[in-house]
């Protein structure tokens, strides 16, 4: 068993409020658990109005099937959510007990 964890930080250019905020990660957040059946929540930067932090946590079989469901993920925020920038990616994939 291996585990797959990324950190994702999204800039909301567009963004003028928190409940705008809420709107996109909620969204985000809801259609990416039931897409690809992980983990994600909002994990940093709760009060600011542009920047939003993402932890996701995927388990696969072997570390390539963990690594290619981030790969995934980054490459669906990427391409569904026009109004949002990927600005940095921290991931790392382990071996479970």
């Amino acid at each position: 068993m291996h585990i797959g964890s990324a950190r994702l930080t999204l800039r909301l250019p567009g963004n003028d409020s928190l409940k705008g905020k809420r709107h996109v990660a909620k969204s985000l957040v809801t259609r990416l658990r039931q897409r690809y059946n992980l983990s994600i929540s909002e994990v940093d930067t709760q009060d600011a109005w542009q920047t939003l932090v993402l932890g996701v946590a995927c388990v696969g079989m072997n570390g390539g099937k963990a690594d290619s469901t981030l790969d995934k993920v980054i490459a669906f925020i990427e391409a569904s959510r026009l109004d949002v920038e990927l600005v940095d990616v921290q991931r790392e994939v382990a071996e479970g007990p």
